[in-house]
């Protein structure tokens, strides 16, 4: 038996050409890949989407509520002492609004507030007050001491 010079080894690969073309994959023959099982895909999680729905639709319609309750208030439920309001309705059916004190438009000044009472005697107890006015319903009351200011 001859053995081969030792800068040759049988069991190294022949050099690759890079400038060869390459060769198809011959076709597969015989029985398909028998190697580890590939598991199915996991089931969609039908109850967390739908309770994901539910929880959107739940915060979405306490915004909805919240935004109509906010900008549903009038500036009388709003206002505070020192501010000033403009009465856009009559004497009989006020719509009050908050207006700039040294613009023209100020006719009342506010001088007291009583937010969940109907009780104008409460004004008695605010020194020159001139007109009580009462908003009562909607949930909430409120009694305004006002000045008139023209």
């Amino acid at each position: 038996m001859t053995t081969p010079p030792q800068d040759q080894n049988p069991n190294t690969p022949a050099p690759v050409d890079p400038t060869a073309p390459q060769q198809p994959y011959p076709p597969h023959q015989g029985a398909p890949f028998q190697g580890v099982p590939v598991p199915p895909p996991a089931p969609a999680n039908r109850f967390g989407k739908k309770l994901l729905r539910i929880g959107v639709f739940i915060v979405v319609a306490i915004a909805i509520a919240g935004g109509k309750w906010y900008f549903s208030q009038s500036d009388a439920e709003t206002t505070s002492v020192g501010a000033c309001l403009h009465n856009d309705g009559t004497d009989s059916d006020a719509d009050l609004n908050e207006v700039d004190c040294s613009s023209g438009e100020a006719q009342y000044s506010v001088l007291g507030k009583f937010d969940n009472s109907t009780d104008e005697n409460k004004c008695e107890t605010v020194s020159g007050y001139t007109v009580a006015y009462i908003q009562s319903g909607g949930g909430h009351d409120v009694v305004l001491c006002l000045k008139e200011t023209k």
